[in-house]
């Protein structure tokens, strides 16, 4: 950010912070509840000692992750630029360092996004959600080690992934840097497919909502990002994937890892299509993944997602509570703090099980009669018994978890037909500016609405100036002013990130992205019918429409032999053991020399048989993403 530009963005959240206002009802219940301290002793208990500085950086010296930016969140009274209850909960995330949960089990907590767990076995260690990045996860693993394991003695003799989101196996390989070479890497049953779908065949335009949901590049401050209400932020450095080597597939599954014992219950469909939670009977201890945390969750995400299914995650819940019921003594999760006492845990996981389960039904009563998303979400609210600290809209929120329910049992159609054939936004967006009168005249009824507090209608109308004229100054200074407003009144961290995200693009720009989760390390864990999927999803059908290709990919060491046909601007893949005859051209080579072509490399020692053009036909309609499109102008 140049420091101009910087100065215009601090100077218009501070201009807005006056006007900021609660934009939830409950955010006055929650600043009057604020010095409950329960929360923060449970956050602080077992603390062991962190870095001084808490700052993490790659090899080259760029920081990668960086706790104290944070530090500006030891005010215990939140500002006016943020609300009350939001500001509570990213004092509780922010606290970082090495944490004793139990006998034998430690997280450390505040180096990325989630937490990574470590559990000692006789001789080794068990290494449970390795973060984001290989840097975090090897400097989290250090830090137990200074504190636990001074000589190193302990091997990370397993690995454990709870599901297939990126923050909980990015940095396999900064606890197993040479892979797993023969460590057991445990997962849930269809972990590297979902896995795959998210971050590679999504993963580009994932990443890029992701900036906006995570608040990546706005400046850590009072103004600015404050955390993402499930962690504080993403660390940038190498992500990468260990393919699993264990599946677990059945709820009561038992494994054991150095002398440990690890029951299994499967939960698909709750907050990831294949996760797991796992009891540790010997140790009174329950691992809940990312189902029960301290926060309501998503249903579907702001970065986009599968949709979650609330009535599953709502009855895994209530079986998790008679499986570990009067055999734990502590739940951890791969987010927040842990929750100690048996009474305590059972309150936990019943809240957040009625929590789901209310949002589910009561949804599906209105869709019944007649209701939409939309009004859904403005009508529907939580029960006071529901609206404990830990079910509180922090990371996935209200409104927008009653639209994913909404989506995944009636799709996106309200069935209203004026809604059937809409004009895509620049087209309504010229249309609605011209019946308002033009540019000038849409902008001046912005601003009232606004002086008037409507500042969700403003947000409408000065959007439709600026997709109507992208060139119209004013609108977009006008527009981030109010996101402002909105970002700042906001009790859910994404939604802080995003208002204040689109804020800093219409007055800055698009920002560069600096990650991305389809990189080398992630590419290499890939199946080859997963690669050529992901080649298959770049194909730019109209520029490919009038091509007819056949080609085999050979495969020496796994004796596979892949088909690929593009037609009619599809291409699809079968195999077999023998190559076909009727094939143009024929690639013999590895799977690293697949890779390396991929990667744009060229051919290098791979063994082409026929016409070799064809090859460069194919690869001349693969389009390429677009990690930094637009989203808050055309």
């Amino acid at each position: 950010m140049s420091p101009i530009n910087r100065r215009q963005f601090v100077a218009a959240a501070a201009g807005a912070a006056a006007a900021a206002v609660a934009l939830h009802p409950a955010s006055a219940f929650a600043a009057g509840g604020a010095s409950d301290p329960s929360d923060f002793a449970d956050a602080d208990r077992g603390f062991v000692g962190t870095l001084s500085p808490a700052v993490i950086k790659d090899a080259a010296g760029k920081v990668v992750w960086d706790a104290d930016a944070y530090d500006f969140l030891e005010a215990e009274k939140a500002p006016v630029t943020a609300d009350a209850s939001l500001w509570r909960q990213s004092r509780l995330v922010r606290k970082h360092g090495l944490y004793k949960v139990a006998e034998r089990i430690y997280q450390v907590r505040g180096f990325d996004l989630s937490n990574m767990t470590i559990v000692e076995g006789d001789t080794g260690v068990i290494v449970i959600d390795p973060l984001i990045s290989a840097e975090t996860a090897a400097a989290a693993l250090a830090l137990y080690r200074k504190h636990r394991d001074p000589q190193s003695k302990r091997e990370v003799v397993a690995l454990i992934y709870t599901h297939p989101h990126v923050d909980h196996f990015g940095g396999a390989y900064g606890v197993l840097p040479g892979g797993a070479g023969g460590v057991p890497v445990v997962a849930p049953e269809g972990f590297l497919e979902h896995a795959v779908s998210e971050n590679v065949y999504a993963g580009t335009a994932m990443t890029r909502r992701a900036g906006y949901m995570y608040g990546a590049h706005l400046p850590k401050s009072a103004r600015g990002q404050i955390g993402c209400g499930l962690g504080q932020s993403v660390s940038l450095g190498t992500v990468g994937l260990i393919p699993p080597t264990v599946s677990v597939a059945r709820t009561g599954q038992v494994e054991s890892f150095d002398g440990v014992r690890v029951e299994f219950q499967m939960t698909p469909g709750t907050e990831a299509p294949a996760e797991m939670n796992f009891l540790f009977p010997d140790l009174r201890a329950v691992c809940m993944a990312e189902n029960a945390t301290h926060t309501m969750h998503n249903i579907i995400t702001l970065r986009g997602a599968q949709v979650r299914d609330a009535r599953e995650w709502a009855r895994y819940l209530g079986e998790s509570m008679e499986w570990c019921g009067g055999r734990v003594d502590v739940a951890f999760a791969s987010h927040h703090w842990p929750t100690w006492g048996g009474v305590e845990i059972v309150e936990l996981l019943s809240e957040q099980r009625d929590l789901y389960a209310y949002l589910h039904d009561q949804t599906l009563r209105l869709i019944n009669v007649g209701r939409t998303g939309r009004e859904i979400a403005e009508e529907l609210e939580l029960p006071p018994g529901l609206r404990g600290w830990a079910n509180r809209g922090y990371y996935g929120s209200l409104s927008h978890n009653v639209k994913g329910i909404y989506q995944r049992y009636m799709g996106w159609f309200d069935a209203n037909p004026a809604h059937l054939w809409e004009h895509p936004p620049v087209e309504e967006a010229r249309r609605y500016v011209k019946a308002l009168g033009g540019g000038a005249a849409t902008v001046a009824k912005a601003r009232r609405f606004a002086r008037e507090g409507d500042l969700r209608f403003a947000a409408t109308l000065l959007n439709h100036a600026v997709f109507a004229d992208p060139g119209n100054g004013r609108a977009k200074r006008e527009l981030a002013a109010v996101y402002t407003k909105l970002g700042h009144g906001s009790e859910n961290a994404a939604w802080r990130n995003f208002y204040l995200t689109g804020a800093l693009e219409l007055t800055e720009g698009v920002q560069v992205g600096e990650s991305s989760t389809a990189g080398p390390s992630m590419l290499s864990a890939l199946s080859v019918e997963q690669l050529i999927d992901s080649v298959a999803i770049r194909v730019d059908g109209p520029r490919a429409w009038d091509l007819r290709l056949s080609m085999d990919w050979c495969f020496p060491a796994s004796g596979v032999v892949h088909h690929l046909t593009l037609r009619n601007g599809v291409l699809t893949h079968r195999s077999s053991g023998e190559p076909d005859p009727a094939a143009g051209v024929s690639l013999t080579m590895s799977k690293a020399q697949l890779l390396a072509l991929l990667a744009g490399k060229g051919l290098g020692d791979i063994v082409v048989r026929g016409d070799v053009s064809l090859l460069q036909k194919l690869l001349g309609v693969l389009g390429k993403p677009d990690k930094d499109f637009a989203i808050v102008t055309p």
